[in-house]
């Protein structure tokens, strides 16, 4: 099942291209009653509705250097302090945006605007301590997450060895274009991911490659304690810009399209907006990091 928002905060489920409406507020009030929701009796064709980010969860986390590969790739970035697998760090659920919203280039900010494919598991039922046995009983599904991040800011910030500026800057959060639920994924371990911009292809992977398992991660970050709807990401593949032996030529900038695929899963598009697009005021400037 593919579980969608759209427009005004609605809820629904895909039934090939019509949206049937569902009777809660939002897909975190589903997962929190465990799926049993009715329908509203509003079916509606998907090219209709406008698709927004198919969730907000209570509390989102992070990993990072998860990817051997890509692992490897950010010894030449020369950071100051190593990026071990598994680090977790929170996402700022404000920045989140769906699918074709706009990321918007804060310029007063930033001139190194990178783009990251990862594979977002969205957790199913509250827990905590619990093994990588017992994990797969609490993933609902996943979706798609393109982790935006300012590669100037972030390399300041690993001069203390963490990083959450960079990437929870507003807009710099997509996710989507649905949550596919748990059931329609055989193997999670086992899919392609692609990521383009202006349909060259700049990311290509598998979720195969990863260090520590889908199960691995989402046991390891039990301890914290889960929520309905919360969401954990995976980490990132090869190919990434920061890693280029030129990467001002694969930076982003605005009036980019990036396409962000897995398979299985879905493809969230979305476009790099200048600032002049979003704001009547000039670019924001007061940022410690500048």
């Amino acid at each position: 099942m593919r579980l969608v928002t759209f427009d005004a905060g609605r809820v629904g489920r895909l039934e090939d291209d019509t949206v049937v409406e569902l009777a809660c507020s939002s897909t975190r009030e589903y997962f929190e009653r465990g799926g049993d929701v009715g329908e509203t009796g509003e079916r509606l064709p998907l090219a209709s509705v406008r698709l927004r980010a198919p969730i907000v969860p209570k509390k989102f986390f992070h990993t990072a250097g998860n990817f051997a590969v890509h692992h490897e790739e950010l010894q030449k970035v020369n950071w100051s302090h190593p990026v071990h697998k598994g680090i977790v760090f929170f996402q700022n659920v404000d920045a989140i945006i769906g699918p074709d919203d706009a990321v918007v280039y804060p310029e007063g900010l930033t001139r190194e605007l990178d783009y990251e494919l990862e594979l977002a598991v969205v957790i199913g039922r509250s827990g905590r301590w619990f093994g990588p046995d017992e994990a797969p009983g609490y993933i609902a599904g996943y979706t798609v997450f393109n982790d935006i991040t300012a590669r100037d800011i972030q390399r300041r910030e690993m001069q203390s060895g963490v990083f959450s500026f960079s990437k929870g800057i507003d807009t710099f959060c997509p996710i989507g274009p649905w949550i596919v639920t748990a059931d329609e994924i055989p193997d999670p371990q086992r899919l392609a991911m692609q990521l383009r911009v202006n349909g060259e292809v700049r990311q290509s992977g598998n979720t195969d490659q990863m260090v520590l398992t889908i199960p691995q991660l989402v046991a390891f970050h039990s301890p914290q304690g889960y929520s309905a709807g919360d969401i954990i990401t995976t980490g990132t593949i090869s190919g990434v810009a920061a890693v280029q032996p030129d990467p001002f030529a694969f930076y982003l900038k605005p009036g980019d399209v990036v396409e962000a695929e897995i398979e299985g899963v879905g493809l969230l598009r979305n476009r790099v907006a200048a600032w002049a697009e979003a704001h009547d005021t000039p670019p924001y400037t007061g940022s410690l990091y500048t």
